[in-house]
């Protein structure tokens, strides 16, 4: 395999606004290589299968186990792809839970998995970020941790209650702002991004849930805005909180 000109890591790349940005990065370049990370390793060889058989893909792809609440997987990953590539040109922390009903321990596994698992991935993967000349750094968070929609009736997100889930994206986007604060003049690119309501498993698999009772759109949409981020077309807003269609307010 020729040395690609970018490589792309995407944790829970096996399904929902993973799997789908997977496929539109694929289809973008054959200079680009992503690397679909994977809690299960079943799972990943699948995803990675069907994202192959897709019309039009010009980059190349591999999987990597990948399970952002195990410190161990996590550095075994990163050395694993040190070994492969040399060097990470965009992280993107995608891998999120979500639960309906708050109760101890859904809200403390909420916490591991969507705060303290992009910042164990993020801590071991950044060194390789800075092998690459122009690195940049993804946090899939939510318009649903934006402190300032939380507090608007006109928002389509201020009905929703969940408040391990918004706490925890609320979290991830400071982290962002910290990282972004500390090695933007290292040369980082560090962003926030909501990728908008779209078809997921995050809520369920049944369908209701999976399509958000009709209302969500296609994860397409998250994939080319983070597709625009990758490709430098957003690099106005670096630091910045931002989706689809713009910048939402913190």
């Amino acid at each position: 395999m020729s040395t690609p000109s970018k490589i792309i890591l995407i944790t829970g790349a096996n399904s929902g606004v993973g799997f789908a940005a997977t496929g539109v990065i694929a289809k973008a370049s054959e200079g680009y290589h992503v690397i679909m990370a994977s809690r299960n390793p079943q799972n990943g060889e699948k995803a990675l299968k069907e994202v192959k058989a897709m019309e039009g893909i010009k980059g190349t792809l591999s999987t990597v186990q990948l399970d952002q609440d195990d410190p161990e997987s996590v550095k075994r990953a990163a050395k694993e792809v040190e070994s492969q590539f040399g060097r990470l040109d965009v992280l993107v922390n995608n891998a999120a839970i979500f639960f309906r009903n708050d109760t101890r321990e859904t809200f403390e596994a909420t916490w591991r998995t969507n705060l303290t698992g992009p910042f164990l991935v993020t801590e071991a993967f950044r060194p390789l970020l800075f092998k690459s000349k122009n690195p940049y750094s993804v946090f899939i968070s939510s318009g649903m941790g934006s402190l300032v929609q939380a507090q608007d009736p006109s928002v389509f997100y201020y009905s929703i209650y969940s408040p391990s889930y918004r706490m925890s994206k609320a979290a991830l986007n400071m982290y962002a702002i910290q990282e972004d604060m500390k090695y933007r003049k290292e040369g980082l690119k560090t962003f926030a991004m909501c990728p908008g309501f779209v078809v997921s498993n995050l809520r369920g698999k049944d369908e209701m849930s999976r399509t958000g009772g009709g209302y969500a759109t296609s994860p397409l949409v998250s994939g080319e805005t983070m597709l625009g981020i990758i490709e430098g077309k957003r690099d106005a807003e670096v630091g910045k909180f931002v989706w689809e269609k713009g910048v939402y307010p913190w």
